[in-house]
């Protein structure tokens, strides 16, 4: 009698090794979007720091932030749209950095106390005044 070798796989095998993968890539991609969104978080806390820093000097410059509007031209951030509003006779400000596209949900601002908030966060914003990447919890 001849020995016959087998080659290759059957179709068990096949579906199996399918199901693996399809498994890992189900965890594993929502992960990494995940992990993906929240690296692009800090270009919009960055652009609020450096914002609030320069209104900060033109305060010193002039004794207001502005009259009818901030007295600083606003900058660009990936992903955020930042906005400002003056109060108190030009006194106070408040500057906002709202996410757009990948980052819709997501807000923050800071004001002339240097009081930074999140004011929407996907996961829930945090109660204390902070600016949290990760939602209800402040980050240290």
């Amino acid at each position: 009698m001849v020995n016959a070798r087998r080659h290759g796989f059957t179709l068990v095998e096949l579906m199996v090794t399918v199901a693996v993968v399809a498994i890992l890539a189900g965890i594993a991609l929502p992960s990494y979007n995940a992990y993906i969104t929240l690296s692009r978080v800090p270009t919009g806390l960055e652009a609020l720091s450096s914002y609030a820093m320069r209104m900060e000097q033109g305060y010193q410059d002039t004794g207001n932030y502005g009259t009818s509007g901030c007295r600083v031209a606003l900058p660009a951030a990936a992903n955020y749209t930042i906005s400002c509003s003056v109060s108190n006779a030009g006194q106070g400000f408040t500057a906002t950095a709202t996410g757009a596209a990948l980052l819709d949900g997501y807000t923050y601002s800071i004001d002339h106390n240097g009081t930074r908030r999140t004011v929407a966060h996907p996961k829930g914003a945090p109660t204390t005044d902070c600016w949290s990447i990760k939602g209800a919890t402040c980050d240290s």
